[in-house]
């Protein structure tokens, strides 16, 4: 169950910095309450989305006892 779960976030992880390696490569605008997000913050979110994926790929990979 362990692993099926990791490997569950590790995808949505990896989804998530999909999504936003494509927001710096196009650079459309993304606005929340009227603010809009910046791609200094969009690259934060790739860096730490692409960590975490890579963290639960290795991990659910291993065998837990």
């Amino acid at each position: 169950m362990h692993r099926s779960a990791s490997l569950i976030a590790a995808i949505v992880f990896l989804a998530l910095a999909l999504g936003s390696l494509y927001r710096l490569l196009v650079g459309f605008p993304v606005v929340i309450g009227g603010v809009e997000i910046g791609q200094v913050a969009t690259f934060f979110a790739f860096v730490i989305c692409a960590a975490l994926a890579l963290i639960l790929f290795r991990g659910s990979g291993r065998v837990s006892g």
